[in-house]
């Protein structure tokens, strides 16, 4: 059992054991990635299915068409009337342009839901985000089904202005079509609430509030209609007047939220199968012919950009809002020009609607978590998990590694060592090896031997293990954790006036924190030392004349370890704070994705090169590849760099510059999170990349301050010499007053 402890003791502070780590943390992070290369393959993805059977996608045969048309055409005239901008000639034969005032076009869509027998309300809202007021009116009708009991619903929404700030105006005036064509059948067994917002963020975030009572009646008035349970919502998206050619299913949430799978399958069963109209995902019309979508490359955009808008967590239209409160929601939208009409698009609502309400409960069956890769194949949570669970585990093995280095100091020893024999041919030699390779046989039986040669004094590496000083580098955690709210609430709850500023002075701060905290870190290192502090074991005083049964007083402790160097001290340092901060980043990655995967993956592939930066002030090489390492992975740079990607990709054109397109971005931010409770850009940034960004910074920028002996030009080794001679006093003193104690007693 001993002989098994030290091989154990031996194996673990092995120089070439202690080399694997790394590479196995290399190799985590490398195989993570590679994983998510692999899904849009085959052999990694599925194909889609519908697991619900009582949704029925195209069984029923639709008949929103014929005398609908011209109804559609009637009241999109009434719309158009009241949404576009109508132009007229003044008496001096003048161009005059006009718009009707919000109050009026409410009470418009109100006449027209009157006037379908439908029961009609209004709310409004006001929100101040960023010292902007945004205020707005929802005008909704319902349809109560005549074999139910109002407690279960569907909701249609047409947004005035969609997502891309376009006039909806095709969109509302379907959804005023359905309404009169829905309320003419009896078949429903659910209440359909037909919605009208101004726009596709405030809008309806405030009315699905108020449906559930969970808004502030300051801002937000309270509904003074309504019915059951929400079981699915529909979002109408069709902003130009000529025909189209496919539509476009969005089905992205709020802090990455998806709604059930089945949703999304049946809207692209009765889209495509029923109705013939191809189907997109993820803005597929602008990167891939339809011809192509099955390929490898554009599958793996499709990825992306969904992982994109996970990981972001904002609303991508008037669906999102729906998803925080676990109600199924998408988006459809008319893309393209083509040959489909708003009749075709009216039956493919007509048909996903009553899917819908042929549902027995909510949406179940199927996946909430999963990645589409195009409308007809997905990957599940058990094939992708595994690729953010390897880079967290990535960071475990480097925090590991580091802790394991961290309790083990490399001493030079002096040890006797018998020379090699002689070369003989009588035979000794073999006997000499044999005794050498003896374990039992001591030094004085191995002279004996003949031509045993002599004993030497050789110095030799071993690895020594010492006490680990955890407080220090663990107070710096937390309070860098939590100080790192600090720039998160300044940034979120800003005015818009004054985000750029407040911005740039955020980022010369948290620069100029690690620096700061380097020359602090590498001035005050003998903090960490207890045996300056507290003074050699009560063992240690009992062998210069103090008895052993004295009790322990004052600042003496029973720490036998022998003192640590400055070099030492501020290494151990530095590896203990890196391997608590890596084993924290590992843990909220882990944790993270199985909240929102893409965010967690995009933060775990952006914080691995930080993993492998560090302490190197032997090593310049090492310590120039750290530095660089910190600056381009540098929270701010990253984000210059999407922002110079996002204007590549055609997001943004040469009319926005770097500035406002950040103005753009700090403002979606605030919004997100003040009005929607958007927590993922925030909280991924502030509070998972940015204190470990901190923590290697700190190690890099020391390698660069520090002297190799661990000090800035030995200040160090003058304090330590002061608070030697001071604590000594402090323990002689103590002796003296328990000998006296002692005396008394006696």
């Amino acid at each position: 059992m001993g002989l098994l402890r030290s091989s154990l003791s031996n194996l673990r502070t092995s120089p070439r054991l202690l080399a694997v780590p790394p590479y196995i943390s290399l190799l985590c992070m490398l195989g993570g990635i590679i994983w998510i290369l692999l899904l849009p393959l085959d052999e990694y993805s599925r194909r889609t299915y519908i697991s619900e059977n009582a949704l029925l996608p195209g069984q029923v045969h639709t008949y929103f068409h014929g005398t609908e048309q011209n109804i559609f055409r009637a009241y999109y005239h009434e719309v158009a009337d009241v949404l576009e901008v109508q132009t007229k000639t003044a008496e001096d034969g003048s161009q005059q342009y006009m718009k009707a005032t919000p109050a009026h076009r409410n009470e418009r869509i109100r006449s027209i839901f009157h006037n379908s027998g439908i029961k009609t309300a209004s709310q409004s809202y006001k929100y101040n985000v960023g010292g902007q007021e945004l205020h707005g009116e929802n005008v909704y009708g319902i349809v109560h089904a005549p074999r139910g009991d109002g407690t279960e619903s569907i909701v249609i929404v047409a947004p005035i202005e969609n997502f891309e700030k376009q006039l909806n105006t095709n969109g509302v005036t379907l959804l005023l079509t359905l309404a009169r064509y829905f309320s003419r059948w009896s078949l429903w067994s659910k209440d359909i609430i037909l919605l009208v917002t101004p726009d596709t963020s405030a809008g309806p975030q405030a009315w699905i509030d108020a449906y559930l009572s969970q808004h502030n009646p300051e801002t937000v008035s309270s509904l003074t209609l309504k019915s059951g349970a929400i079981q699915g919502v529909i979002v109408i998206d069709y902003p130009f007047r000529h025909l189209f050619h496919e539509l476009h299913i969005s089905y992205d949430g709020i802090n990455g939220q998806l709604p059930n799978l089945d949703l999304i399958n049946t809207a692209i069963s009765i889209s495509s199968s029923q109705c013939g109209i191809p189907t997109l995902l993820q803005s597929q019309h602008r990167y891939a012919k339809p011809e192509h979508q099955h390929h490898y490359l554009n599958r793996l955009k499709v990825l992306g950009h969904g992982m994109r808008n996970q990981a972001i967590g904002h609303s991508t239209g008037a669906h999102s809002v729906f998803m925080p409160y676990h109600i199924d929601a998408i988006t459809l939208t008319a893309i393209g020009q083509g040959r489909e009409d708003e009749m075709a698009f009216g039956r493919v609502v007509e048909s996903l609607t009553r899917s819908i309400n042929n549902l027995l409960e909510k949406f179940h069956q199927s996946f909430f978590f999963y990645l589409l890769l195009q409308n007809t194949r997905f990957v599940s949570i058990g094939t992708y998990l595994p690729s953010a669970m390897a880079v967290g585990a990535g960071f475990t093995v480097m925090a590991i590694y580091l802790w394991l280095k961290s309790g083990y100091e490399q001493r030079e020893q002096g040890k006797e060592q018998i020379t090699k024999p002689t070369e003989r041919d009588d035979g000794s030699q073999d006997k000499i090896e044999r005794a050498l390779a003896d374990p039992n046989i001591t030094n004085e039986q191995l002279l004996k031997q003949p031509s045993a040669g002599g004993v030497d004094r050789v110095k030799t590496k071993v690895w020594k293990s010492v006490d680990r000083h955890i407080a220090l580098p663990a107070a710096l955690l937390a309070i860098l954790y939590l100080t790192s709210l600090v720039p998160m609430a300044i940034l979120v709850t800003a005015e818009h006036e004054t985000l750029l500023t407040r911005t740039g002075a955020l980022c010369t701060v948290i620069i100029m924190v690690p620096v700061g905290l380097s020359f602090i870190l590498a001035d005050n290192t003998y903090l960490v030392d207890t045996n300056i502090l507290f003074g050699p074991s009560t063992a240690a005083i009992s062998a210069n004349g103090v008895p052993k049964d004295l009790p322990e007083v004052g600042l003496i402790t029973t720490d036998s370890s022998p003192p640590l160097d400055p070099s030492t001290r501020l290494t151990q340092f530095h590896a203990i704070l890196k391997a608590l901060s890596l084993l924290v980043l590992g843990l909220q990655i882990t944790v993270l994705a199985t909240l929102n995967f893409s965010l967690s993956m995009f933060l775990g592939v952006l914080c691995s090169p930080l993993a492998f930066t560090g302490y190197y002030p032997s090593s310049p090489l090492r310590a120039r590849a750290s530095l660089i390492s910190i600056v381009l992975f540098n929270p701010f740079v990253i984000t210059n760099f999407a922002i110079m990607g996002a204007k590549l990709a055609g997001y943004y054109d040469d009319s926005f510059g770097m500035k406002e397109v950040l103005r753009q971005w700090l403002e979606a931010v605030s919004f997100g999170w003040s009005v929607w409770g958007a927590w993922g850009v925030p909280v991924g940034v502030f509070c998972v990349w940015l204190p470990a960004w901190i923590v290697a910074a700190i190690g890099v920028m020391s390698s660069f301050i520090a002297d190799e002996d661990g000090t800035i030009k030995n200040k160090v080794e003058k304090v330590k010499e002061d608070m030697k001679g001071g604590v000594q006093k402090v323990q002689k003193a103590a002796v003296r007053d328990s000998s006296q104690v002692r005396k008394r007693k006696k």
